[in-house]
């Protein structure tokens, strides 16, 4: 399995602070899989999201999601 965790706008979007999917999915697949869940809101999110896997950055969205690790979405943020 695989555990996702929203964080921020993310987690508002999902109404949830985790999910958990099979093992597998790449990142594209995983997104399609969470929007299908969650809802058209989460999706918008995810199509700007950022990705970390197991906490390092993840750009290849086309890569299968082993069993166990961590995905963490973090939306894109406004600051300063």
């Amino acid at each position: 399995m695989i555990t996702v965790r929203y964080f921020a706008g993310a987690r508002a979007a999902a109404g949830t602070d985790h999910d958990a999917a099979p093992a597998g999915f790449s990142l594209d697949e995983l997104a399609v899989e969470l929007t299908s869940r969650r809802g058209e809101r989460l999706g918008t999110v995810l199509k700007a999201a950022s990705f970390l896997v197991d906490g390092v950055a993840c750009h290849d969205r086309s890569k299968a999601l082993p069993d166990g690790v961590t995905v963490d979405v973090l939306p894109p943020f406004a600051g300063g």
